[in-house]
This record gives C-alpha cells, structure tokens and sequence, in this order.
C-alpha cells in the first residue's frame, strides 16, 4: 500500500533532497511551498519545478504574509542579508518560520489522511536556527501526536527530516 505524505518544499537543495527521499520509499508525495513573502522569489519557482521532476502527486503553494512582522532579513527590506556566516541566532532566522509551516504541512496531512511529513532540516548544517535542531523537531512530533483528531484515534505523525 503507498503512503501517502506531505513534504514541506522551499525548492532548496534540503528539502528536494528530502522529496527524492520519500519518492524512495514510495509515497505519494503532496509538496507544500509556503509564499510567506520571502526576498528570494526564486526559491518558489524552484519548488515547482522539484515538484514535477521528482514525481510529486501535487504541489501547493499557500500565501501567508510574513512581513507582516519583519523581524527577519529574508522577510524585511530594511535589514541586509549577510554575505558572511555570523555568530549566534543570524538575522535570517524568521520567527516561528518553521513552526507555522510544519502547522501548515500538519493540517494538509490530515485532510489528506497521511500520517507522515518531510521536512528538509538539516542539522549538521545547522546554523544558528532554533527550529531546525533534533530536539526541536522530536518536539513538534509530539505535539502533532497530541494536537489532531488523526492521532487521537491511533493514526500516529511521524515527522521525517
């Protein structure tokens, strides 16, 4: 029987890596690209084009205004994006970015009955975002394992990345 799964796809070298990776495995991949108003456009036609080269089942691409809030250098024109690695959280961490799009890939699971999202965090090049560590994301898991009807009635998420 296929899985069906949710990959979350930017169009990046991580999260193609991690389509390709559950094409592998032989699920029915349904790619979600999140338009959240990212200075780097070109990351959501990269994602679609991913999405067909790899055999997605389908790809969505939801628009949700980060700019709204600013706070990031990929989110508000007024900071510089850095040419060179910094030290600490860098100024291109977008507050809750991953939050809200794992969310996002949560809800369409469910509607779409699957029980397992890809998510193209890398921690061993991890640099400085919260939201991208181990720890985190075992976290989210079991927050998705508490939090939906799905899971309530024994349809355990795993959460892959």
């Amino acid at each position: 029987m296929t899985k069906t799964a949710v990959v979350l796809l930017s169009g990046g070298m991580d999260s193609a890596t991690v389509l390709a990776m559950a094409r592998g495995e032989g699920c029915e991949c349904h790619c979600l690209t999140v338009d959240y108003g990212q200075r780097h456009r070109a990351e959501l036609a990269a994602a679609a084009r991913v999405a067909g080269a790899l055999g997605a089942a389908g790809h969505r691409v939801v628009r949700l205004d980060l700019t709204a809030f600013g706070g990031s250098a990929l989110t508000d024109r007024s900071m510089a994006v850095p040419e060179a690695p910094t030290q600490g959280i860098p100024v291109t961490y977008v507050p809750a970015r991953n939050t809200i799009f794992l969310s996002l890939a949560l809800a369409w699971a469910e509607v779409l009955g699957a029980q397992d999202i890809w998510f193209g965090a890398n921690a061993v090049d991890y640099s400085g975002y919260p939201d991208c560590r181990p720890e985190y994301m075992r976290a989210f898991e079991a927050l998705a394992n508490l939090a939906t009807k799905a899971a309530v009635e024994g349809k355990q998420l795993a959460l892959h990345t």
